[in-house]
């Protein structure tokens, strides 16, 4: 079993490898083709293998799917079968912690809270893989507010990792009520780039497929790279006067961090992208 496990694992690894290979060579054999079809000089950077990309480029055939993405791989269930998630915390959580977890294990059907207590991180994963979980949620705080999240898909990642920020719990929210368990309605605003489709695809895959009379909606709304996440249900679904009651918690999340692994691996597996200090200024921060 475990040698199948870390075959499997050092598969997929490669796969991810030749993948980036693979899309540098069709983006440039496609601003060749953009060049030669509006009669225009090749691009400075193309010019050392314009010839074998122009020969390579007879045996595209049009509509194709180009480079493959492994995350067909990695995600190739969402949607057929339902996502088992667990959830847990840094160790010795304060009470706010364990509250606000109580919280998230509300907004994702089909989880399940765990202690952490002096468990091993080797150990948790070991046994989420025996159990078929899909996802691994951990909340991290600082100071006694929560201040991190991080995802880590099931079996070999990818694992995400997220700062939160503005936290307001749904205990804090008047007049919530009780919470609706159905799946909920997903939108998710402004994830245009190729880094913006790979954190939607992240957080998509923690959810069902909701039915269509559901009520629920949560919200993923990137705006300069801060994504608000709210959680609302609604009533008088008229089409004319519907009225949104938000049901939190509510806070900011900004992607850090992805990396090819899972989260027991952190020290090993490889970074996909990860937020640098060059990226804060005013025109280069918008990644998503």
């Amino acid at each position: 079993m475990l040698r199948r496990q870390a075959r499997e694992r050092r598969e997929y690894i490669y796969r991810k490898s030749i993948e980036d290979k693979h899309r540098s060579i069709q983006e440039r054999k496609r601003r060749l083709k953009i060049a030669l079809d509006a009669n225009k000089p090749i691009p400075t950077e193309v010019r050392k293998d314009a010839l074998d990309l122009q020969n390579s480029l007879e045996y595209d055939d049009a509509g194709g799917d180009g480079v493959k993405n492994q995350i067909d791989d990695e995600y190739k269930w969402v949607g057929v079968e339902d996502p088992k998630i667990m959830i847990t915390t840094s160790r010795d959580p304060s009470s706010k912690l364990k509250q606000f977890a109580k919280e998230v294990k509300l907004l994702f059907p089909n989880s399940q809270r765990l202690n952490r207590g002096n468990h091993e991180m080797k150990a948790l994963i070991t046994a989420c893989r025996a159990n078929d979980v899909t996802d691994f949620v951990m909340l991290h705080e600082h100071r006694g507010n929560p201040d991190g999240i991080i995802i880590s898909h099931l079996p070999y990642g990818p694992t995400a990792y997220f700062n939160l920020s503005g936290c307001v719990m749904r205990h804090d929210i008047p007049n919530v009520g009780t919470m609706s368990e159905a799946f909920p309605h997903l939108i998710f605003h402004n994830f245009s780039s190729r880094l913006g489709e790979r954190v939607k695809t992240i957080l998509q895959a923690l959810f069902p497929v909701p039915k269509e009379d559901s009520k629920r909606v949560v919200t993923f709304a990137n705006q300069d790279d801060y994504i608000s996440f709210r959680h609302h249900v609604y009533s008088n679904p008229t089409h004319k006067n519907i009225e949104l009651k938000e049901v939190g918690p509510r806070f900011q999340m900004r992607l850090y961090e992805i990396k090819l692994g899972t989260i027991d691996e952190a020290d090993s597996a490889d970074s996909e992208w990860r937020l640098h200090s060059f990226m804060n200024t005013a025109k280069k921060r918008r990644y998503l």
